[in-house]
């Protein structure tokens, strides 16, 4: 397991809660922060078993041009697009600072944090493994019956991994 960290991203946009920041605009630094399993990125050197830099800044300049009220807001868009397309994130942390904001007082920054984690327990082994939201386990590796999948969650609820679910697969996704 590893970080990959993103710091000092700077942009000039368009975010405040008050209609005048949105038409003034402000600068602001995105740091975003990744845990993730790198091993096999760093025996193979194959940049398709990491993450890409290049990624999580195209990321973070798309979300960061869309007007916004709350900087709470940003951050979510920059995690939710990050994990929709980046499959091996373990743990996710984005900061926004908002540089010298209007408050009627000398203040040199402002800032939020989001964190979110995406490691679970399976509630059948015991094995983590990642998961971005309960459906994954029961949309992304195969499918099973409906009257399977009542029975299996009411018994070990909706973190089960592929191990334990393959066994009662009707049919194997690629």
């Amino acid at each position: 397991m590893g970080l990959i960290a993103l710091e000092g991203m700077k942009f000039y946009a368009f975010h405040g809660f008050y209609e005048e920041e949105r038409l003034i605009g402000n600068d602001y630094i995105v740091d975003v922060y990744l845990t993730v399993n790198f091993a096999t990125a760093a025996h193979t050197d194959n940049l398709d078993n990491t993450v890409n830099y290049e990624t999580i800044y195209r990321i973070a300049k798309i979300e960061m041009a869309k007007p916004t009220q709350l900087l709470e807001a940003i951050a979510n868009r920059i995690i939710e697009t990050t994990i929709d397309v980046c499959n091996n994130i373990q743990a996710m942390k984005v900061r926004i600072t908002k540089e010298n904001p209007p408050m009627g007082a000398r203040i040199g920054k402002a800032y939020i944090e989001m964190e979110d984690s995406f490691v679970v327990q399976c509630n059948k082994c015991s094995k983590a493994f990642i998961s971005y939201d309960p459906e994954d386990c029961w949309t992304n590796h195969g499918m099973v019956y409906p009257e399977t999948r009542a029975t299996l969650t009411r018994n070990y609820g909706p973190y089960i991994c592929k191990r334990c679910l393959t066994p009662h697969f009707i049919k194997e996704r690629n």
